[in-house]
């Protein structure tokens, strides 16, 4: 043999499958490393040939990759011998194999001779078990890579291919993790031993996964398409569409200025739908909202002026650099800590685009609601250091600013005043840490219902609410109050 290192292909687990490259190679060999003999072709080899493995690799190591580093440190030491080394790893070397596209680059820097001996993919015995093409939309993904996310990454109006669901443990783990996209009972299925004789398939529901007893080291997951309109590409082919020269006149007429006032009515709806706590009108709203982003940058595509991955792509980058305590090394200790933290970085990233603010309130959105802006700009300073020391002090200033509008002179004076009382129970929601604009909302909706209350028994005894005196109306709103209005 030539001196440097073979990468054989295995195949699917039966023998009969082998390459016959594969096996003349076998018949004239000496020796074989296997990354593990955990595989059903190992019975069929021939009588004479030295096997070797790397199981015991498996055993002393928690994380595969140390396993796989310690695996391709070996094998490219063998393969400097004189008479080289085959290495064999089941199906296809370059085919959902973590060692062999690492062998074979660092042996070409090295300048060691490699060979290739492909073999029978899983994938190819899976889809024909599942009598399925996988073509044009078929993810394939390892379990062990999709358990380190927090969510799937998979498309979901395509479907799914999900490889070495080798245990009861993973296929938990797999189903715990596709279930943050996938219905309970969305049906799946299972192919153990695809290219053996023990061969079969079970459909059943997502949930139930794990309750299979045929679980093994060549267990594959299926999981069909969710739905044609279940994916956010397919949302931006439709909104694409709808500004298409076939698509909607409207949609077509549209500017970023044009939609300025659907978007902000869109956040007013989500946030009716957040006060209400009513989940469904918050599923329909964010929908809603999002479609006025996809639309922006549908249009700013439109006219060269950005693309929705390149929203994608600062947002993802922003998130990321401003949590170095999550990405990161960094350590910090309470909320506070983030936040400050937080000013600190964007404030360097202004710095790096040019952009240094003249004031630590600057980039706060002039357009926000006023008490929102408020209790923005009072948290803001609060970072600096400009803050009341206790909240007994905060109660002094909102007393102080009472007294000052009964001693206003005038409806200048007053107003000003007045606006001066807002900031300080805003400073006083801050204090309290409720969110200033939520609470005045929610006492809103509460001043609503109660005078709904009063209208509502005003016409139960067939009178008109300008027949009822204020103390009768207290005497309501009182009633109203006190039967959770």
């Amino acid at each position: 043999m030539e001196a440097g290192i073979i990468l054989l292909g295995l195949g699917p687990g039966d023998p009969e499958m082998l390459s016959r490259k594969a096996w003349t190679l076998l018949e004239n060999s000496v020796e074989i490393y296997l990354r593990t003999r955990k595989h059903p072709t190992v019975a069929g080899f021939p009588a004479h040939l030295q096997v070797h493995s790397f199981d015991y690799l498996y055993e002393r190591h928690e994380a595969f990759e140390d396993v796989y580093a310690q695996i391709i440190e070996r094998v490219l030491e063998l393969g400097r011998r004189p008479q080289g080394v085959v290495y064999a790893v089941p199906g296809n070397p370059f085919l959902a194999e973590a060692t062999c596209p690492e062998i074979a680059r660092r042996a070409r820097q090295e300048g060691l001779p490699v060979q290739v001996i492909d073999g029978i993919s899983f994938l190819d015995v899976t889809f024909a078990a599942l009598g399925l093409d996988p073509m044009p939309h078929t993810p394939l993904v390892d379990a062990f890579e999709l358990l380190q996310a927090h969510a799937p990454g998979l498309p979901p109006d395509a479907p799914a291919l999900i490889a070495q669901v080798y245990s009861k443990q993973v296929a938990s783990d797999v189903k715990l993790t596709l279930m943050e996209v996938y219905p309970d009972e969305h049906p799946v299925m299972l192919v153990h031993g695809a290219g053996t004789p023990d061969l079969s398939v079970e459909q059943l529901p997502l949930h139930a996964i794990d309750r299979s007893f045929l679980i093994g080291l060549l267990t594959t997951l299926y999981v069909p398409a969710l739905g044609a309109a279940t994916s956010f590409e397919g949302l931006q082919e439709v909104i694409a569409h709808l500004r298409a020269p076939d698509g909607c006149p409207w949609d077509k007429e549209q500017t970023h200025r044009s939609l300025r006032t659907y978007l902000l009515e869109e956040t007013y709806e989500v946030l009716s739908a957040l006060d209400a706590e009513d989940h469904h009108a918050l599923c329909e709203e964010l929908g809603d909202l999002l479609l006025q982003i996809l639309l922006h940058a549908q249009i700013a595509s439109e006219d060269g002026e950005f693309r929705m991955a390149d929203v994608i792509r600062g947002i993802h980058t922003k998130l990321v650099s401003r949590h170095p305590h999550v990405f990161g090394d960094l350590q910090v200790s309470d909320t506070e800590h983030v936040l400050r933290n937080w000013e600190q970085l964007k404030a360097q990233e202004r710095k790096n685009k040019g952009k240094e603010k003249k004031s630590a309130l600057d980039g706060i959105a002039p357009a926000l609601p006023a008490l929102s802006q408020a209790q923005e700009y009072q948290s803001r300073a609060a970072r600096f250091g400009f803050e009341w020391p206790d909240l007994s002090m905060v109660f002094e200033k909102v007393q102080e600013e009472i007294e000052e509008i009964k001693q206003a002179e005038d409806a200048q004076q007053r107003e000003q005043e007045i606006g001066d009382l807002f900031s300080a129970a805003t400073n006083l929601a801050r204090f309290y840490q409720v969110d200033a604009e939520s609470a005045l909302r929610e006492s809103n909706n509460r001043f609503k219902n109660r005078f709904g209350y009063i209208e509502g028994q005003a016409e139960a005894q067939g009178r008109q609410l300008s027949d009822f005196s204020l103390d009768e109306m207290l005497h309501l709103w009182r009633e109203a109050k006190q039967l959770g209005y």
